[in-house]
């Protein structure tokens, strides 16, 4: 990546990146270590799926996942899903990208501040993740253990208003 103070992050939709990158990005190993609902492998059918499912959230909830540009070129999605009564953020960057993590968490954060639909965000993170600081400097908070799709995960919470 070039200087820090010459990075454009950018929020675009998943249909715009090719299937072969989201293939690439979402079979590293890197990025499968810390996402234990992941266990299958992805091709062009699962990406198409994935990319449906993501869309099928910006149509009933007018909001969902976005693809990350950095300086035009794909570094991850993430965004906001509604789960029940929640918005839940979840991240997913390339792993020569996870540093970009915190500069685009705060985009996404001042995104779900200035939506009034958005009370608080929560987030679930599996508990193979250790660096949990960047949560703290957000503001968020620990709120409990818990289990999602049989898997378990640590849930924070970050209020928005």
């Amino acid at each position: 990546m070039t200087n820090k103070s010459e990075w454009k992050l950018t929020f675009t939709r998943l249909p715009d990146i090719s299937s072969d990158e989201i293939i690439a990005h979402m079979s590293d190993v890197r990025v499968v270590e810390h996402m234990p609902l992941l266990t299958f492998k992805w091709d062009r059918n699962t990406v198409a799926e994935f990319v449906s499912a993501k869309e099928e959230c910006w149509r009933r909830d007018g909001l969902g996942h976005w693809a990350i540009l950095c300086n035009g070129t794909y570094v991850g999605w993430g965004g906001f899903q509604k789960e029940g009564d929640e918005w839940d953020y979840g991240l997913v960057l390339k792993p020569d990208s996870f540093g970009l993590g915190a500069r685009i968490s705060k985009k996404a954060i001042a995104f779900a501040v200035a939506d009034e639909r958005i009370p608080f965000v929560t987030f679930l993170l599996p508990p193979s993740r250790k660096k949990l600081g960047g949560l703290a400097r957000l503001g968020a908070r620990f709120v409990e253990e818990t289990e999602y799709d049989g898997a378990k995960f640590l849930k924070y919470r970050l209020d928005t208003e």
